[in-house]
């Protein structure tokens, strides 16, 4: 069966038609005009900013017209992972999506669910004339997933609404009135290279087959991180066996937990068999510490040509210190919402290139004093280890409010819809709604959403039925909006 012939039609045609279209963060421009093109083909008001957001207008359905205008809102990009065996090209080819029992899956890659099914309900809206609402934009924001860009550029006034209903939740029943803030962190040594000795042999050491995922939805869920594995593994070979790194590549997002790291080293030539063994013994401990959350973790030693060039062995050695000393985990608990993480930071990425070693890492925190505690304790790790730190992209959570009249109407519409109570929540993941709504302070914002897993891994999926459910009471609780 093919995704467009799940019901409900209206919705699923349109994710149909946004995983035809390559929408990678950053390479988002088929993808605007593709949004672009349908709201004018749809014969409605369509307005595309400078920054890429794209704006889609329907008056009220006849009845509905003093209803509080609604912004149903969602971003256009996807995280692209995709697995080590897979040839697919994210800025080419469409996404392979197929039907896999109850879930919506795609093949070796993400799917781009997160945040496309959103997406295609806000649209559907815009396209089912049996929708009843009072005054609806669409805002489709650019870039999300590595940096907000479009939620940041987005101009105050420009929306007529003062609801915001924020479609980029993942899990079904669970109405979500808050998220983490957070700030990225990049540590930055620069590095000389010397000739690699005669008798010296090439290693390539590779960890993949780790589960990683969203850095704040599953950082909870204390799965092990690629990058710091292979610092684990380096370590006593750099300290005690001779060896020297060549280069070390991990990660590719700054939002996703590092699934695959690799790094290449040459080491005297007697010493390559002990160190094959010790790298064994080091990932037996690895896989049996971590064999609940990623119990595919795999590990390949493969013995290659030695690199003529090394990385300077001092600032390496600093390096893996650093980052074998720098967490990479939930740091605290919520203490007001059971199971929530309030302060995390994933260390994303690791790269050596062009006389750099560079490891960009994200923090996330509910409460901004203490991500920036967090960040110079993150810096001060760094720094002592002769780095120089640097962090961008800062942003405030989104406090909680509970006690609205959209929450009200929301939490009503669920009970009938569903007959059972809908569950508040607060994220540790980054939703647009905090950057938004301090440009729009008047706005009441809520987000829902399917459910959705392992979002931003090639594992991701989402469940059929609960898109079904999610958009019957989507329709519900737009024909109850609360009047002017």
């Amino acid at each position: 069966m093919s995704i467009k012939d799940l019901n409900p039609q209206v919705v699923w045609k349109n994710f149909y038609g946004l995983t035809q279209i390559p929408r990678p963060s950053k390479h988002e421009g088929k993808v605007i005009e593709y949004l672009y093109n349908w709201g004018n083909e749809h014969g409605l008001e369509t307005l595309k900013d400078e920054t890429g957001n794209i704006i889609i207008r329907k008056p009220a359905t006849p009845g509905f017209e003093n209803r509080r205008g609604v912004i149903l809102q969602g971003h256009m990009d996807m995280v692209p992972q995709k697995t080590a065996d897979s040839p697919h090209d994210f800025l080419t080819d469409p996404i392979s999506a197929y039907v896999d029992g109850e879930w919506v899956t795609a093949d070796r890659t993400t799917l781009g669910a997160d945040n496309g099914i959103g997406v295609a309900m806000g649209l559907a809206v815009l396209e089912d004339p049996s929708v009843q609402h009072g005054p609806v934009e669409v805002l489709v924001t650019y870039d999300e997933e590595t940096g907000m860009t479009g939620a940041n550029k987005l101009r105050p006034g420009v929306l007529k609404g003062d609801i915001l209903i924020n479609l980029d939740s993942e899990e079904e029943g669970e109405l979500c009135v808050g998220c983490a803030g957070g700030l990225d962190a990049e540590a930055d040594w620069k590095y000389l290279k010397y000739n690699t000795p005669e008798h010296y042999k090439g290693l390539r050491i590779k960890v993949s087959g780790l589960q990683g995922g969203h850095s704040g939805m599953d950082i909870s869920l204390y799965r092990a991180n690629a990058n710091k594995v292979v610092c684990r593994i380096l370590l006593p070979l750099v300290e005690n066996f001779g060896a020297k790194v060549v280069s070390f590549t991990g990660g590719s997002l700054r939002n996703a937990i590092p699934f695959e790291a690799t790094a290449e080293i040459v080491l005297p030539e007697e010493n390559v068999e002990s160190v094959k063994k010790l790298i064994d013994n080091i990932f037996a401990e690895v896989q049996a510490e971590y064999a609940e959350s990623d119990p595919s973790a795999a590990l390949s030693v493969e013995k290659i040509p030695a690199a003529p060039k090394f990385i300077q062995g001092r600032v390496m050695l600093d390096a893996i210190k650093a980052m074998i000393a720098c967490p990479s985990n939930v740091i605290r608990m919520s203490r007001s919402m059971e199971g929530l993480t309030e302060t995390s930071i994933n260390m994303a990425i690791v790269r050596t290139e062009r006389g750099h070693i560079k490891v960009h890492s994200l923090m996330r925190s509910a409460v901004d004093s203490a991500k920036m505690d967090l960040a110079e304790r993150v810096r001060c790790i760094f720094e002592l280890a002769g780095a120089k730190v640097s962090f961008a992209g800062g942003y405030s959570g989104w406090r909680p409010k509970l006690d609205t009249p959209m929450n009200k109407v929301m939490m009503e519409q669920f009970e009938k819809v569903y007959g059972s109570p809908m569950k508040i929540m607060a994220t540790h993941g980054g939703l647009e709604c905090a950057i938004m709504g301090a440009k729009y302070p008047n706005w009441e914002m809520v987000s829902v959403g399917p459910t959705i897993k392992y979002p931003h891994s090639p594992d991701e999926r989402v469940n059929i039925a609960s898109v079904e459910r999610t958009w019957n009471y989507l329709k519900a609780v737009l024909a109850n909006v609360p009047v002017k």
